[in-house]
């Protein structure tokens, strides 16, 4: 039978199943949804994905729900918020890089202005016209200059956070501070960003939660642990000491959890490690070292914390059991910072304040956090773009489903799709189409396909397209490369010569995907290239 009318007869078995689901308790309130995206976490950080890191309340989340093993982001920060906010590409949005560095618009317009433009709508407006309160703290990194791209401009109610990108943990300043709603504020007294941004989101549900005819939307956008890696002191010796093997001890022991957990199979081939061997480090090295991972470790500790706090405030508010919560990172584990990082000890207990310098995980960490796959942020290999996903419902996962694994493959705009289905809500006519598809049959427990046309990344001139099982992706300047991800998850195995049909088909379906999207190649758009060639460092 023609594959596409196999995909067309799935598809519509799907849709009858989820029409039933819905048609049959039609008078279920609509639940609240919240979408919790941490920032700079590495595929195997979580306990629940493999990780000696302590993350209880997020495994707990995993155990009574859904584990996604093929979930895709853009690759970089703010690329995955365009894309997560708006259920477009980058590119369509205007962030088609990075938005443009506080103080330093790049004074032009298009795919890669550096901040959101008017012709797109948000998660938040839409739900906002289905009737949803919208919340946000936490990160927004959507375009600092322009006040019309701010939160409460593109349909939050209520906002605190910081607008920019990075900040310090401990006391944000300069041109990276704290905002409230569209009012810049002084640095709370206690401040530390995990902690505050919960604080806020725990009082904005509270005052949601006493309007009973209106679910509400919450966006919680954590900074961590995006560097300077400012670990609470208590947070940082939890895991002092814990790293003293190195990461090749590390990637072993992660991968061997994985394999556990069920995450892969065991004949999984896992990517080597690009990074020194731990053991040519002398002992100064490899102490400031375990530092700087144990600093990272605690900055992720400090993330679970605080879902924690959030899980029982929902209880407290009785909102728990009809609120939909997923969880991700934005990227894979940062490589910044050089092969080594940056940073150790000292600054972890004495950091630099209202500056972003400070403590850096570096390539050769970062590498074994995004176990087992290859490469890391601002590439779309798995290493960069694949990330963990947790969807945990109460009222709409199936008793049954808990703590299974979705292996279904979705994406950044799905989250759009999604958000519309779960609502009731209507997508608005005249912006472009989004491009995602609806999890709600994944969350039913569905194991079928969402996806029948495929997906498409470029960031930095790094690429790739997922159509089916077949990967394409490239680093930039370098050959296309070609994996059966269903017999390569880790990208080891380059089939581009054995199938060159197949690579030349997909890579004319990226090059007019690329052209539709006003993506840059074959030479790409780097803003920070574009401000050193005006006279700026792009900082």
């Amino acid at each position: 039978m023609h594959r596409t009318l196999i995909w067309s007869m799935t598809l519509l078995l799907t849709l009858c199943l989820t029409d039933s689901l819905i048609a049959a308790n039609p008078e279920a309130p609509r639940p609240n949804i919240i979408i919790v995206l941490v920032d700079d976490m590495g595929f195997s950080d979580l306990g629940c994905y493999g990780s000696e890191i302590e993350t209880p309340h997020i495994d707990q989340l995993a155990e009574k729900g859904l584990r996604f093993t093929q979930f895709y982001n853009s690759g970089r920060c703010c690329p995955t918020r365009a894309s997560l906010m708006t259920g477009l590409h980058p590119h369509q949005v205007g962030i088609g890089h990075m938005t443009a560095s506080p103080g330093k618009p790049l004074g032009f317009e298009g795919a890669y202005q550096g901040y959101l433009n008017q012709n797109c709508t948000t998660v938040a407006e839409v739900l906002k016209s289905a009737g949803y309160q919208t919340l946000m703290t936490g990160k927004w990194h959507l375009g600092a200059e322009q006040q019309e791209c701010w939160p409460l401009q593109r349909g939050f109610d209520r906002y605190f956070g910081c607008i920019s990108g990075a900040i310090n943990y401990f006391k944000p300043g300069g041109d990276r501070g704290l905002t409230l709603g569209n009012r810049n504020v002084d640095v709370p007294k206690d401040f530390y960003a995990t902690d505050t941004f919960t604080d806020y989101a725990c009082e904005f549900i509270s005052d949601a939660s006493k309007n009973e005819e209106q679910p509400f939307f919450l966006y919680l956008a954590y900074n961590a642990p995006h560097w300077p890696l400012n670990a609470k002191v208590e947070d940082f010796e939890k895991y002092r000491g814990k790293y003293t093997a190195g990461w090749e001890k590390l990637m072993q022991d992660r991968f061997r959890k994985q394999v556990e957990l069920g995450l892969f199979p065991e004949d999984t081939e896992q990517a080597s490690h690009v990074g020194p061997k731990w053991d040519s480090l002398n002992d100064n090295q490899r102490d400031r070292l375990d530092a700087v991972m144990a600093a990272y470790a605690g900055c992720v500790d400090s993330i679970d914390q605080n879902i924690g706090r959030l899980i029982e405030h929902l209880k407290d508010e009785d909102e728990y059991e009809n609120t939909v919560i997923f969880f991700l990172s934005d990227n894979g584990a940062c490589q910044e910072g050089g092969t080594l990082g940056q940073g150790g000890e000292k600054m972890v207990r004495n950091p630099p304040l209202e500056t972003v310098d400070g403590v850096k995980l570096g390539l050769a960490w970062a590498n074994a956090c995004n176990t087992p796959f290859r490469l890391y942020k601002h590439y779309v290999h798995e290493g960069g773009a694949c990330t963990p996903m947790i969807a945990h419902w109460p009222a709409g996962i199936a008793d049954s489903d808990e703590g299974t694994f979705v292996r279904e493959y979705a994406y950044l705009p799905d989250f759009m799709a999604t958000c519309v289905e779960l609502s009731g809500a209507t997508y608005p006519e005249g912006k472009p189409a989004h491009a995602g598809q609806s999890m709600l049959p994944l969350l039913k427990g569905i194991e079928k396909a969402i996806h029948s046309e495929p997906i498409y990344w470029e960031h930095e001139g790094n690429a790739a397209m997922r159509m089916g099982n077949w990967k394409l992706v490239r680093e930039y300047r370098k050959p296309w490369e070609l994996y059966d991800i269903s017999q390569d998850r880790t990208e080891l195995h380059d089939l581009a010569t054995a199938h060159p049909d197949q690579k030349q088909k997909m890579v004319a379906m990226w090059e007019e995907w690329a052209t539709a999207h006003d993506v840059a190649f074959p030479e790409r758009f780097n803003m920070y290239e574009f401000l050193r060639k005006q006279g700026q460092d792009g900082k």
